[in-house]
């Protein structure tokens, strides 16, 4: 009897055991590498003695917090009681600025530096994370505490030269001269941080290629340890405004697979701009760039509802509806590159290029692995369903996706058809029937009506433009 499709296995190999000889070699050759990979997996462990030093940096906050009371209750005093001059009123302030700037030097050394050197700290969309954590890194880092120091012996000096009638000469040079050394050390420090970070740039777009000159889909190292992703291409308008002039060959848009593709997560450090990069998004988008009194209709309060992210982390689904031009790919890019600044993986492409990705793995027997793989990733975007109509082979690998991503994770789909159209669009009203039943249980539906957004300066009549929107 044949076994079920779920437990069938993969690659074509059966379930009968190796030969002896071969369990023997593995088993050396698991016991020759256990060593060494324990051995690292020690010494990395290592790095959680820094924890403490981190929680006696908050506790010198907390002395800093009094001392900033302290002096503002000095100060109060003075001026109430009258003994408060303008100077002794601009040195007492500059006293303050000077803890609070102290402060901020240490919260960014707490956070960055936990960050960077113990542990990740996955904020998850908190709407009250820095910008700057997230793309920090030991270089942005360094160059950030080096600016803070010049800032605060900024206020120093400005201290020594508003009370010069009781500094001495001999202060004032000195204190000229150490302000000047940290503007040197922190100029110098930025310059050699940005020579530093040009290798993993170049090695990130060089690997970009290598994924298949203009493709969009990149693949998991042999070793199938590598995350998947999507190799970032230049835009050609296909998004949401698919060619109408015949249906797309989604095979010239894959890349090939390439055993040298990394993690997305170290092209480039673990900020927003590499997962952004990562995503393979057509053209950089955002929320606040989306023109919300151009469309007709349009459910703007669910849209800035849909930018908190909250549909990422009850696994929930979007779908944008509308003709083209309306702005679906904008608002899709945009919700993608906002998730990717939250510190969630992304990764977008076209039907046709995510049909061409599963149509390669099915045939080389692991579209089951590849639809696991893809879990690692909280937001899939599907761009342009129904632009072309998808052969019974091609709607159904769209159906294994939607289904695999069920209360797993989020997809976003624009599509220029409405929902009861969708039969033609995947040819087989079951197959349509079971995807939408997946697609919407758990999802926001938003409707952009409105004209094409590109043509509004032609009176309807012209070229669309290869920008995205």
């Amino acid at each position: 009897m044949p076994l079920p499709s779920h437990v069938t296995p993969a690659h074509g190999h059966s379930f009968s055991s190796p030969a002896p000889g071969l369990d023997s070699f593995r088993d050396h050759r698991d016991v020759a590498s256990f060593a060494p990979a324990a051995l690292g997996y020690a010494l990395f462990a290592t790095r959680w003695l820094q924890a403490p030093l981190y929680f006696g940096l908050v506790a010198a906050q907390g002395v800093y917090v009094y001392k900033f009371f302290n002096e503002l209750w000095k100060l109060i005093v003075h001026v109430i009681n009258g003994h408060a001059d303008e100077t002794y009123v601009m040195l007492a302030v500059l006293k303050l600025v000077d803890v609070v700037m102290i402060a901020n030097l240490l919260i960014m050394t707490i956070v960055g530096g936990y960050e960077t050197f113990v542990s990740r700290i996955n904020l998850q969309g908190h709407r009250d994370q820095p910008e700057w954590l997230s793309h920090v890194n030991s270089n942005v880092l360094k160059v950030k505490l080096a600016t803070a120091i010049v800032g605060i012996s900024s206020v120093h000096l400005l201290q020594m030269f508003v009370d010069v009638h009781h500094t001495s000469q001999h202060a004032l040079l000195w204190g000229t001269a150490i302000h000047m050394a940290f503007i040197v050390s922190a100029g110098i420090l930025a310059y050699m941080s940005g020579p530093m970070l040009e290798p993993r740039k170049s090695g990130h777009e060089c690997g970009g290629h290598a994924g298949g000159g203009h493709g969009g889909v990149g693949h998991a190292d042999s070793h199938g340890e590598g995350n998947l992703q999507l190799i970032p291409k230049p835009s050609t308008g296909a998004h949401d405004d698919a060619t109408s002039s015949g249906r797309a060959t989604p095979s010239a848009s894959v890349a090939t697979p390439a055993s040298a593709s990394a993690p997305a997560s170290s092209l480039g450090g673990s900020g927003a701009e590499s997962r952004i990069r990562a995503a393979g998004f057509p053209a950089p988008k955002a929320l606040e760039d989306f023109d919300h009194d151009y469309p007709r209709s349009l459910d703007r309060e669910a849209v800035a509802m849909l930018g908190k992210l909250h549909f990422i982390t009850a696994k929930e689904n979007v779908v944008l509806l509308g003709p083209p031009g309306t702005g679906k790919t904008h608002l899709a890019v945009a919700l993608g590159t906002r998730a990717c600044q939250a510190g969630h993986q992304v990764l977008f492409a076209t039907v046709a290029e995510w049909v061409a990705r599963l149509a390669d793995a099915k045939a080389a027997g692991r579209l089951t692995e590849e639809l696991a793989r893809l879990d690692r990733y909280p937001l899939l975007i599907v761009d342009a369903l129904g632009y072309f109509p998808l052969q019974t082979a091609e709607a159904q690998l769209i159906f294994r996706l939607v289904a695999h991503r069920y209360e797993r994770g989020s997809l976003i789909v624009t599509s220029d058809k409405p929902l009861s159209s969708w039969d033609l669009v995947l040819s087989d009203a079951a197959v349509a029937s079971a995807v939408i039943d997946r697609l919407v249980h758990h999802s926001e539906i938003i409707s952009v009506e409105g004209d094409n957004y590109r043509m509004r300066d032609h009176g309807g009549f012209g070229f669309a433009s290869s920008a995205v929107r």
